[in-house]
């Protein structure tokens, strides 16, 4: 029970800094009490222990689940089936995000439908599926990331200057959303099993950039379905 109200504690200091932002716009700025408080307390409180259950389960879960796998993948030597399943792991986690659902939707409405919202998800969906699959073979070969990230941005702003003017800023708004509430720890999780279970690689050093790779390329296949449907 101890660890378990620590636990609750540590949920609580996390989610302290929106509080604390919450409270002061609404007394000290707008300078008006707040609406139905009882429902704000219990929403709050819900927040806390969805926190501290979410965290739970990533560190019971998804975590060791992640790292088993990419050390039985290291351990077979086969790239391909490495690469074909950390793609997969972005693909599957990325079409079902919740804000990415929510921008196609309203970019299918806001242009009359000729961005189908569908089309959007798979874009952004086959974007980060490359990406990743693309930062596991660079834990693989042991190369520097700093080269693919930019280069991978040296290409973003290229595609920019051709890609039609309505795309770009939806293309640049769907990199941030694709780091899910499931692809961060999972891919996260991935690589840090990847660079621990390969001689030689550091997992602090070599384990961590995916999840920069899942940002950077959905603006890559965004802008250029963008050329294609515009």
């Amino acid at each position: 029970m101890k660890n378990l109200f620590y636990l609750l504690y540590k949920s609580f200091l996390d989610v302290a800094p929106l509080i604390c932002v919450i409270f002061f716009f609404q007394l000290v700025v707008i300078g008006e009490p707040f609406p139905e408080t009882l429902k704000l307390i219990a929403g709050l409180a819900l927040v806390i222990f969805g926190l501290f259950l979410f965290m739970r389960g990533l560190e019971m879960g998804f975590f060791p689940l992640g790292e088993s796998m990419a050390y039985s993948f290291a351990s077979k030597g086969n790239i391909w089936w490495l690469m074909f399943f950390a793609a997969a792991i972005g693909y599957a986690t990325t079409i079902a995000e919740p804000a990415l659902i929510a921008i196609a939707n309203k970019a299918e409405v806001i242009t009359g439908g000729r961005l189908a919202s569908f089309s959007i998800r798979n874009a952004v969906a086959v974007g980060v599926a490359a990406g990743i699959a693309v930062g596991t073979l660079r834990i693989v070969l042991g190369h520097p990331i700093h080269y693919y990230i930019i280069s991978g941005y040296v290409i973003v702003m290229i595609i920019t200057i051709f890609a039609p003017g309505e795309i770009i800023g939806l293309a640049y708004d769907l990199g941030g959303v694709t780091t899910s509430t499931v692809t961060v720890p999972l891919v996260t999780a991935l690589g840090v099993g990847l660079a621990g279970s390969i001689s030689g690689r550091n997992p602090m050093v070599d384990g961590f950039g995916l999840i920069a790779f899942a940002s950077l390329t959905p603006m890559i296949t965004v802008m250029g379905y963008g050329l294609i449907v515009l």
